[in-house]
């Protein structure tokens, strides 16, 4: 088959013979010379490893299978291998070749699929690859402020100073507050902000570090919800910037989450832990998923991650969001409906399990409120994971009380952490965690690495960046 390869310039090479034998392969490469010396002969080495890996894997081992011995070389490798770069001019962007679709801005409503990262499905790394081996792809430096507590140790893979940090790239200083920031960094041109929820009042130093540094471009926010950053300055300051977030980093635990809530209400775990409490032993019937119900309030990408496990499960899927079109031939999702109180009734009427998803802005907090559940489902159990102040709690907690649910499974709340006296406590039918359904011990790590091993890269290369955040929606 034809195989196309990018190898950076600095690697001069004559001869390349690959000699096979099984599954092992001996490489000889000789009149190997650089036009530059260290860095450069490590980032051609690894770019050698990649072409006889894929040679190997494609072509080579193929032919080893039939005839062990053969010897190829460069020149009769020419409808398998496709060298660039030597003659190229300097600077242009010949070892990155986006798809048309990543090109576009990343506000096209038509690339979806492109605009959001998923830890389970995206592809992993592929900028920074690039800008590893093709450093003079660079189309602009990234000059980073980092906004966050210093012992906030999540932040290591930008902040600790034995981290690699992508090739273009410099982390000028780290701070709270404007004041933690030398008014000599303005003579740097700082052009990347990277925004930890761990910066104390996080959402009134914002506009000020804007303000005193007006060359910052990106601002990349740790976290998935911005709503801690919410204030009536943020959708100005931020409307000639881009805004990315860390979306799509943690739904599959909080997918997880669900299933289990879901599970611990359909075979009654709180009355198997009682019995066995007791020392009983009592049979008593459970119920199945199988068949059943599961709404969706919020279909981003926790909403999706839940509807696929919850479709193995052999429920049916019926979601509400903003622009149902998006999800019109999503083939885990049997019914979408807009956003709305009917649509929203709706929804709850038909659903045997409710799973709040939907980010806290001024348009759905209190969204989930009285009306919302006297419309539920006899026997609902209602999850809410997405953010507190979207449910009414008074009325939650009145539905809970008087049996119109059966029970609910809360991870976050409009207060936290929940008052020692609150009603929630004490009630049998709901199952309480302190917000941490998502927080695995390497989880916000997570979070830094994909700024800096994902979307750094790409602001470098000048390419469309991953989960764009429309301040004014507040997602």
């Amino acid at each position: 088959e034809s195989l196309s390869f990018a190898i950076v310039p600095y690697l001069v090479l004559n001869t390349l013979s690959i000699h096979s034998s099984g599954n092992d392969i001996l490489l000889t490469c000789s009149n190997l010379t650089s036009e530059s010396s260290g860095a450069m002969i490590s980032r051609s080495s690894r770019a050698l490893q990649f072409v006889l890996r894929e040679a190997s894997r494609r072509s080579v081992g193929a032919t080893s299978k039939r005839n062990h011995g053969t010897t190829l070389s460069l020149s009769s490798m020419s409808t398998l291998m496709q060298l660039h770069a030597m003659t190229s001019t300097k600077g242009s962007r010949r070892f990155y070749s986006p798809s048309s679709s990543l090109l576009k801005k990343a506000w096209d409503p038509s690339l979806e699929e492109y605009k959001y990262w998923n830890r389970e499905e995206s592809r992993h790394g592929e900028a920074s690859y690039v800008l590893d081996m093709s450093p003079e792809s660079i189309q602009k430096e990234a000059r980073i402020l980092c906004l966050a507590s210093e012992d906030d140790d999540a932040n290591n893979p930008l902040t600790d100073p034995a981290s690699k940090l992508p090739f273009g790239c410099r982390l000028l200083h780290t701070g709270k507050q404007p004041t933690d920031f030398p008014d000599s960094l303005t003579d740097e041109k700082p052009n990347v902000l990277f925004v930890s929820p761990s910066c104390p009042h996080a959402r009134l130093q914002l506009p000020l570090i804007l303000h005193k540094f007006p060359t910052i471009e990106w601002i990349h926010v740790r976290s998935a919800g911005i709503d801690f950053l919410e204030s009536d300055e943020l959708p100005a300051v931020t409307k000639r910037r881009i805004m990315t977030n860390a979306k799509g980093q943690f739904s599959s635990s909080l997918a997880e989450y669900v299933m289990m809530a879901c599970s611990y209400y359909a075979k009654d775990i709180p009355q198997l832990l009682k019995q066995k409490g007791a020392k009983i032993w009592n049979n008593f019937d459970i119920e199945e998923l199988r068949g059943k119900t599961m709404g969706i309030v919020g279909y981003g990408d926790i909403g999706r991650a839940t509807a696929k496990l919850a479709t193995v499960y052999g429920m049916k899927v019926v979601a509400l969001r903003r622009n149902p079109a998006k999800s019109e031939h999503d083939p885990i999702c049997d019914e979408v409906y807009g956003t709305g109180k009917l649509s929203l009734q709706k929804l709850m009427s038909v659903s045997d399990y409710v799973v709040c998803s939907a980010p806290s802005t001024v348009e759905t907090r209190g969204m989930v409120n009285a009306d919302a559940f006297k419309a539920s489902k006899p026997n609902q159990v209602f999850i809410n994971l997405g953010r507190g102040p979207v449910v009414d709690e008074d009325a939650l907690l009145e539905s809970l009380k008087n049996g119109t649910l059966k029970g609910a499974a809360l991870d976050v709340f409009s207060t936290e952490p929940l008052n020692e006296d609150h009603e929630f406590w004490d009630l049998e039918n709901v199952l309480i965690s302190p917000h941490n359904m998502d927080k695995t011990s390497t989880f916000m790590h997570e979070a830094t690495e994909f700024f800096v091993n994902e979307n750094l890269p790409r602001f470098i290369l000048g390419d469309t960046l991953l989960n764009p955040v429309d301040a004014t929606l507040g997602y």
